[in-house]
């Protein structure tokens, strides 16, 4: 979808001990990237990294913040912000991917909960102003990602920003997963229902028993 070249970026996980977060870790270091995983704990992001393997390491969230080309973003909602705050000046001048899903859950299942900025990706770009934020990797399932009998993931990845150079990064960067295509989803204060999506697919994979993606036609 880009002419990008994004061979050899490093890539930073914050929260990559999480499901989510060590499952694009995983895709991200068979395609060859170096990829650091961050934790609040060396000691569990090192051993996140070990059960990856290909080359991922570990180390605490500043460290892999200091460290990486690119930092992605994978923290529960719920220290998001304070955590950012904590790493402001780490990540200044780099391309920050938030992925997060601000979302509760009661007996009806997922809901989109309200955020004061708008949405996780906007509340990202409030606290960090010297960094380059994007949305992206909202619905893409942990299950998936780690799955080794998975060689393709049927997905396109919607990349939210108002920065041309870090969207095309991105989305150059969605593509080194096989079957992955990024696609640019407009301006990140149309990140909220982007994040809160995230709930439908939920139910979509309850009702279905799947791990449902989304791909867009026409494009």
């Amino acid at each position: 979808m880009t002419d990008v070249n994004v061979n050899g970026l490093s890539i930073g996980i914050l929260g990559g001990t999480g499901d989510q977060g060590k499952g694009l870790a995983r895709r991200f270091a068979l395609a060859g990237h170096p990829v650091l995983i961050g934790s609040r704990s060396a000691e569990r992001a090192q051993e996140a990294a070990g059960t990856i393997g290909a080359g991922a390491s570990g180390a605490a969230n500043a460290d892999v913040a200091k460290e990486a080309d690119l930092v992605i973003v994978a923290v529960p909602y719920e220290g998001h912000k304070a955590l950012l705050e904590s790493l402001r000046a780490e990540l200044a001048g780099k391309i920050v991917v938030d992925c997060v899903n601000p979302l509760g859950f009661d007996k009806q299942g997922a809901y989109a909960l309200p955020v004061e900025e708008g949405s996780a990706a906007q509340q990202a770009a409030a606290v960090l102003p010297d960094s380059r934020v994007v949305a992206a990797f909202h619905h893409v399932s942990a299950v998936v990602l780690l799955d080794p009998a998975v060689d393709k993931v049927d997905l396109d990845v919607l990349v939210l920003g108002d920065d041309r150079e870090a969207t095309d990064t991105v989305q150059a960067l969605a593509a080194v997963i096989p079957g992955v295509r990024g696609v640019y989803g407009g301006r990140l204060r149309n990140a909220h229902q982007v994040e809160a999506f995230t709930a439908n697919l939920i139910s979509v994979n309850r009702r279905y028993k799947a791990h449902a993606g989304l791909r867009i036609t026409d494009v």
